[in-house]
């Protein structure tokens, strides 16, 4: 691709403002992306089409939600979104961790080869999101999940993280008030949310306190 083409994805992205390094690290994941698509089905075949936008940016907006955070939390990440993308962007600032929980095996060794491609500060951690995200309580900044499970199944997962200060981001559809009538049912929550940049009927759900309802 030329270098027109390599600055159109970017600023399709609305990541036209950063490094050149940053760029070509970007450009190093999606096309792991598209190498690893053929065989491991990762993301949804139709989407690849569009992976700036719909991938890309749709991750990349949840650093804008917590843009001094540099210890991040991905579970279930996937093909690492958002985990990953966050973590490329996070490249050259001091500090920077990103820790990617991913069950399966196979994504686990998509996660690996990309974090080696990119030289994120990712590390991936391969397990059942209830046996590994204990060892985070009290470290990370930010937590997050994409695309991973309701609001009022992810909450089980992450109270511990936001009793110890940590911040709940989860990217959300068109259901998220649905999700959120259903979760406070068990649950008192204090959050906000913040419009998707990429997507007029989803939103960005920011928790930053959790607690069961019968446990009060």
């Amino acid at each position: 691709m030329t270098a027109v083409g390599h600055k159109a994805d970017l600023e399709h992205a609305g990541l036209s403002h950063v490094s050149r390094e940053t760029g070509d690290r970007l450009r190093a994941y999606v096309h792991e992306l598209q190498r690893w698509q053929a065989v491991k089905n990762l993301v949804g075949p139709g989407t690849l089409d569009d992976v700036w936008r719909r991938h890309i940016a749709d991750s990349a907006q949840l650093l804008r939600v917590q843009p001094s955070a540099r210890r991040w939390l991905d579970l279930g990440s996937g093909a690492g979104l958002p985990g990953l993308v966050i973590a490329i962007l996070l490249a050259d600032t001091a500090g920077a961790a990103v820790h990617l929980v991913e069950s399966n095996g196979r994504k686990c060794a998509f996660l690996r080869a990309a974090v080696r491609a990119t030289g994120a500060p990712a590390t991936v951690h391969e397990g059942r999101i209830e046996d590994v995200a204990h060892q985070f309580v009290g470290r990370i900044d930010v937590v997050t999940a994409r695309a991973l499970a309701p609001v009022v199944r992810l909450l089980p997962m992450v109270k511990d993280l936001l009793r110890t200060g940590s911040v709940g981001i989860f990217p959300k559809g068109q259901d998220l008030d649905v999700e959120l009538t259903e979760a406070a049912k068990s649950w008192r929550i204090v959050a906000d949310i913040a419009p998707s940049l990429t997507d007029a009927d989803a939103g960005i759900l920011i928790v930053s306190e959790a607690r069961e309802l019968d446990r009060e």
